[in-house]
Order: C-alpha cells, then sequence, then structure tokens
C-alpha cells in the first residue's frame, strides 16, 4: 500500500534534468525506470570498477553495465572530496541528483549542487534502519514491515526530511534476497512517483528519537552460536542470505546453512550444537531454546544441497550424535 506524505494535488508533472549516483544492482531497476520516463538523466555517478571473481579481473557496476547500453556519461571518481570533481557535478547544472546506494558520502557542495539537490531512496521506513544494511537488519531483528523512503539528503546518515513512503509487509520466509528484488521495484516506482509529484510535496522531518542503525553486515557475524534460541538464528539465516551465508563448523569442516525452520519443543533434551538426528527431511540440531531443523546445506567446495541429497551422500560429520560449532 502506498502512504503519500504530502498532499496528493494534481499538478502537471515536471520533466527534471538528473544525475544518477549508485552502485549495486538495487539501483538499477530506478536507472531503468528514469531512462523510461520523461526525465533526462544526464550522468551516472558510480563507484569505480572493482576486481571480482578468482581472477580478480575489474569489473563494472551493475549501474554501469546499465548506463553503458544507452550511452549515458558516466563518472566514476574514487570520492567526491576533490574540488575539481565538485565543479564537474555542479556544471552539470542538474536539477535533481537521485542517490540509491551509491556508496560515497556527498559533501556539501555537492548535496547543494543540483538546483533542487539530492534525493535518495532507502529501503526501510525511516527512521528505522538508516545506514548500510537496513534489508538484512529489518530481517534479522524480525520485523514485520519495511519498505521505501524518498528522503530529501542533508549532510547527516539518512536523517533528512521524508518525501513519500511505500510500506512492504515482510513475509515468515523471506530472505533478504527476496525483499531486496521486491523493494528495488517499489523504489523505482515510489521516485517516479515522488517526481511528478515534487513541486507540491510538503517534507515531513524524521522523529530523531526513534532511530535505529543498521550497521554493515560483517563476516564475523555470519558464525552460528547455538547457545541462542533457535529462532534467532533462523532470523540469521533468512537476513544473511545471500551474504555472507551463516555458518557452522564440524571439525574443520565449514557447513554453510541456506536455509532452516524452527521446531519448538519443550525440552531440548540435548547440548546446544548437538545433532538430534539426522533424516532426509532435515537434520534437527539442539539450540538454547528449541531445535533448528537445518534444510538445505553447502559443504566445502560444493553446491547448495537439499539435506536429502546430502544423507544419501552419507557425510559422517553431519550424523546424529555429532557435535556442531567450535
Amino acid at each position: 500500500m502506498l502512504s503519500l506524505i504530502a498532499s496528493d494535488i494534481f499538478v502537471k508533472p515536471a520533466s527534471y534534468n538528473i544525475i544518477f549516483a549508485g552502485t549495486p544492482q538495487f539501483s538499477v531497476p530506478a536507472l531503468r525506470a528514469l531512462i523510461q520516463s520523461s526525465h533526462k538523466v544526464v550522468a551516472v555517478y558510480t563507484q569505480p570498477d572493482r576486481p571480482s571473481g578468482r581472477g580478480r579481473k575489474l569489473t563494472a557496476s551493475p549501474v554501469k553495465e546499465h548506463a553503458l547500453q544507452y550511452d549515458l556519461p558516466i563518472y566514476q571518481p574514487q570520492n567526491l572530496k576533490n574540488p575539481e570533481e565538485q565543479q564537474r557535478l555542479v556544471d552539470l547544472k542538474a536539477d535533481l541528483m537521485v542517490v540509491v546506494a551509491y556508496g560515497l558520502i556527498l559533501p556539501k557542495v555537492v548535496l547543494q549542487g543540483p538546483r533542487l539537490g539530492c534525493i535518495n531512496i532507502h529501503a526501510s521506513l525511516l527512521p528505522r534502519w538508516r545506514g548500510a544494511a537496513p534489508i538484512q537488519r529489518a530481517v534479522v531483528e524480525g520485523d514485520t514491515e519495511t519498505g521505501i523512503t524518498i528522503m530529501q539528503m542533508d549532510e547527516g546518515l539518512d536523517t533528512g526530511a521524508m518525501l513519500y513512503k511505500v510500506h512492504c509487509p515482510i513475509e515468515q520466509n523471506d530472505t533478504s534476497e527476496m525483499l531486496h528484488l521486491r523493494l528495488a521495484g517499489m523504489g523505482a516506482e515510489a521516485l517516479l512517483h515522488t517526481l511528478s509529484h515534487l513541486t507540491s510535496i510538503k517534507p515531513e522531518s524524521q522523529d530523531h528519537r526513534l532511530a535505529t542503525y543498521a550497521h554493515k553486515i560483517t563476516k564475523e557475524e555470519a558464525e552460528i552460536d547455538w547457545s541462542s534460541s533457535a529462532d534467532t538464528i533462523a532470523k540469521k539465516i533468512r537476513g544473511f542470505n545471500p551474504w555472507p551465508i551463516m555458518y557452522t563448523r564440524s571439525g574443520e569442516v565449514v557447513i554453510r546453512i541456506w536455509q532452516a525452520s524452527v521446531i519448538e519443543v519443550l525440552d531440548v533434551g540435548a547440548e546446544p550444537g548437538e545433532i538430534i538426528s539426522s533424516e532426509s527431511h532435515g537434520i534437527d540440531v539442539a539450540t538454547g531454546k528449541n531445535i533448528l531443523r537445518l534444510e538445505k546445506l553447502q559443504l566445502p567446495g560444493g553446491r547448495v544441497l537439499s539435506v536429502s541429497d546430502i544423507i544419501h551422500a552419507k557425510h559422517a560429520e553431519l550424523a546424529a550424535g555429532k557435535k556442531l560449532g567450535k
């Protein structure tokens, strides 16, 4: 359901000259929507090509790859602190800069460069989950709802006035990847709606007392602590899918957990991390509260497999009675 903060009084939509700044796949639907709209993308800013894959070959960002298909001017500064880079952006004389997961800090001179400033597509219902990982943190913390906020950018971290909000439920089995795909499309739609009503929107200040911060995800967070509850672990498995993927150890073997479910019991009857049973429908592991049923796993050098396939391969490290974890 759409939730317009401003009045929805009809006005003839303006056509804007726009600088687009974004880097990952999440940004692409918004760029595509702008290209297909009446607005003109005068330049695309994205992060420099990075080494990727086993060969460490320099690879363009998804945003750059999409922009190249339309012969759009592309700029890839290491940062925007250089006065020459700042002036080049200002000289584009854009009406507006649209920022979607760009990944670089915008100095004040850049924020004030375009005639109407800079707006951001943020993947949460601000002021909840400001910061780098709003989608993952919402899933990990068990939120039942998230969404998109179109925000007027200021010098703070996701602290600017809100222009438009779109609400999105988080389903019980949603992974971050599933939510990522839905929110990317919703963000593109919300952006076009905001641009169509920009002259009539009355920005709404955030209530900073309600702010929470979505810290960047680290690989260190992905190792399972079996003394936690099964529910806590299951939410992390969904939240850290597709990266960095929750994992545990059986001796020296690292096992990545792609899918699991919670089995509620009155008495676990085993130490946290102990494999209670290993059957084709799932591997049941004791936790600090309730049982976690492992359903899809990945062993070193292998593909993601259902537990049924793994059981048939007779992996001894996943037999009943074995202990997982450090």
